[in-house]
This record gives C-alpha cells, structure tokens and sequence, in this order.
C-alpha cells in the first residue's frame, strides 16, 4: 500500500505534463501538416526563414514547392519549411 502511494504523485506530474506539452504540440504538429498537404497554386505563404511569396507550382510527387519571390524570381522550398499561409486561393470550380 505505501508504495502505491509514492508512486501517485509520479502519476498525476506525468499527466499534468501530457496535458500541457506533450498534447498540444501533437496536436500544433498535425494542424501543420494538413496545411503544408492543403498548399494549392496561387497561395501566399511565409517561409521559416521569413521570405514571403507566392506558391507557383506544387510537386506532388517530391516533396517541394516553388514559390515565388519577386517577379520571375522563383525558389524551390521544401514543404515542411512553409511556416504560415497568408491567403489561401479559391479553389476551382
């Protein structure tokens, strides 16, 4: 019985801690990779390193975008270094 109890308070700082961190970052890390599979052609979008540009072609089979910069400036940017999308394009109809 008492080594039930000294093992309670383990327990409870291992839950309050999933709850808190480990949770939330699964959670933050699943919400990122819908939107990197959600990039479209046409949406503006910010890098991790901050350069801001327009999605120009989406590779579907590698794992690569090109975005682009400036007017007939265009980079390749690995899709998982898109940090945020600014505005979404509409899609088709």
């Amino acid at each position: 019985m008492d080594g039930i109890q000294s093992l309670v308070p383990l327990l409870l700082i291992f839950g309050i801690m999933y709850f808190l961190l480990i949770r939330p970052q699964q959670k933050k890390l699943k919400e990122h990779q819908a939107m990197v599979t959600a990039l479209r052609r046409g949406d503006q979008v910010i890098t991790q390193g901050g350069v801001m540009g327009k999605v120009t072609k989406v590779k579907d089979d590698s794992n690569e975008v090109e975005v682009e910069i400036a007017q007939g400036v265009n980079v390749r940017v690995v899709r998982s270094t898109i940090a945020t999308v600014v505005s979404k394009t509409e899609p088709a109809k």
